[in-house]
């Protein structure tokens, strides 16, 4: 009797142990901030310094047409302080024109800068790309579940340690 008690408690405390560390099965949780990768990894590529280099040829070009505007202005202001009224009346119109061209210029490359910038935040080979990086990193690592930290409502707390955004852009790198 003694003996069936004692293998009894002993197979009652090896099933609890067992379901106990069933309960325990560790899941990693991966966080990636896919803007930062975004901005990190393509702050390097060709489109991107396309986009920045029309931007600044852009910019240029808009600083030009201002600088030439103020000249004008000044232009006008010196005639009208010497009398010569005709000469201010056709300075005038010059920066009534140049004002009508540079809003013209400002608002039509705008508009291409604001495409260009859609065309690289939306770059379907890059989220194709992304997500089979995150896939590689995520098996590798261990986790079983990666979030983006773009869409945190969903979210209450995380542990800066299963941030992996650092490792995805040193791979994204290594590509």
């Amino acid at each position: 009797m003694k003996h069936t008690k004692t293998a009894l408690f002993i197979g009652i405390f090896a099933a609890l142990f067992g379901a106990g560390l069933a309960a325990q099965q560790i899941t990693n949780v991966g966080v990636v901030d896919t803007g930062r990768v975004y901005t990190t990894y393509f702050r390097e590529s060709a489109a991107v310094r396309n986009y920045d280099s029309k931007k600044a040829e852009f910019q240029a070009e808009i600083d030009r047409r201002t600088a030439t505007l103020k000249s004008l202005q000044d232009k006008k202001l010196e005639y009208e302080k010497n009398g010569n009224s005709a000469a201010a009346v056709r300075t005038e119109a010059e920066i009534a024109k140049e004002a009508d061209y540079l809003e013209a210029y400002t608002t039509s490359k705008n508009a291409e800068l604001e495409k260009l910038r859609k065309n690289l935040s939306s770059s379907n080979a890059f989220y194709q790309q992304l997500y089979k990086v995150i896939s590689r990193v995520a098996e590798t690592g261990g986790y079983t579940i990666i979030l983006s930290l773009q869409q945190a409502n969903g979210i209450l707390w995380y542990s800066p340690t299963v941030d992996i955004t650092d490792k995805v852009i040193a791979e994204l790198g290594n590509q």
